[in-house]
């Protein structure tokens, strides 16, 4: 690197360095610059999990809370991953925000939540994804969209005019983490990147800076 260059880089103003030593509280900024900047869905989040064989697989799914205690998302038990899930409930999430130039990644175990918390999530979603999650079922083969679409249609008519239940088998998953990494994007490749481990006290993390 030439001199003008390492002087620019010494000089730029995305070099990042944690504000705090609680993880859960960085994360909320970094989600909130995020939900201020991201045209689409900056819930979004990659899940990514591992099979009887050791095959991993990864999809797209939806953060619908976060707190101290972890990360939510809702599924169908019966899918893919809530098969894989229930057999290795270890996991790992990942968020890429491009507008702000920055990703998290989350390592940690998974655990079903609470049914009423998985109940008052269920009735505020729109009626139609209600019956979704009775009419789909998730990962399994179909012949066709119609076979889709008439079953769907059974079910909004077995539901007409009167509150719609959650599935049995559709609810929701938290991620309590053991490992979350800050990733901030840095000039010529130079990112800045902090990983929080958990320590033996279930209250701290330990803080450790990665090379890019």
């Amino acid at each position: 690197m030439c001199t003008a260059a390492r002087q620019n880089f010494k000089e730029e103003k995305r070099v990042f360095t944690p504000s705090t030593d609680d993880p859960f509280q960085l994360f909320n900024q970094w989600y909130e610059d995020a939900s201020q900047s991201e045209v689409n869905d900056p819930n979004a989040m990659s899940l990514a999990t591992v099979d009887e064989n050791s095959m991993p697989s990864v999809r797209i799914v939806l953060l619908k809370s976060h707190d101290q205690n972890g990360f939510v998302f809702y599924t169908n038990f019966q899918s893919r991953k809530g098969t894989e899930l229930s057999k290795n409930p270890q996991a790992a999430i990942a968020f890429h925000w491009k507008t702000i130039r920055r990703q998290v990644r989350i390592e940690g175990s998974t655990e079903v939540v609470a049914k009423n918390e998985a109940d008052e999530y269920f009735q505020s979603r729109p009626r139609i994804s209600q019956i979704g999650a009775w009419a789909s079922q998730q990962s399994e083969p179909l012949d066709s969209r119609e076979q889709l679409l008439n079953t769907v249609q059974s079910f909004e008519e077995k539901y007409e005019n009167v509150s719609i239940p959650r599935p049995p088998h559709w609810g929701g998953l938290r991620l309590r983490p053991t490992r979350i990494e800050f990733w901030h994007d840095g000039e010529f490749r130079l990112h800045d990147r902090f990983i929080f481990e958990k320590t033996t006290n279930a209250e701290t993390w330990k803080i450790t800076r990665l090379n890019p």
